[in-house]
């Protein structure tokens, strides 16, 4: 079973994923801000990151390159609401795999995780 971490601050969307990842057979946690994320990523390594970009505590672009230095092997799905070209480039530069813009469906959660884990190195 694949694991997935959820980094959202809105924690309805946490759970909407959560539910709907786990009835497609992946595990899945979720925290809501990124020093949660790093005590996450210290307990256990997920392939999956889903992570929002504006946090609490900080952007999740700028933590995608402390994942990425952290284990290059996560694949990171950028989803936020904040979806611009410059947003997209900077994501894409810190290591994103993958940019989806909210609101989503969760069948394009489901592409976007399908075409990381195709892309794997």
């Amino acid at each position: 079973m694949e694991k997935i971490l959820i980094v959202d601050d809105e924690v309805d969307i946490c759970y909407f994923l959560s539910m709907n990842l786990k009835k497609n057979n992946f595990s899945t946690t979720f925290v809501n801000t990124i020093s949660e994320a790093k005590k996450a990523l210290s307990l256990e390594i997920p392939a999956i990151l889903l992570l929002d970009n504006h946090l609490p505590d900080g952007l999740g672009v700028e933590f995608a390159i402390e994942v990425k230095r952290f284990n290059p092997s996560i694949k990171i799905v950028m989803i936020t609401a904040h979806d611009t070209p410059t947003d997209r480039k900077i994501a894409q530069k810190n290591g994103v795999d993958f940019f989806l813009a909210k609101p989503f469906l969760i069948n394009d959660v489901f592409k976007a995780i399908e075409f990381v884990k195709a892309n794997a190195a």
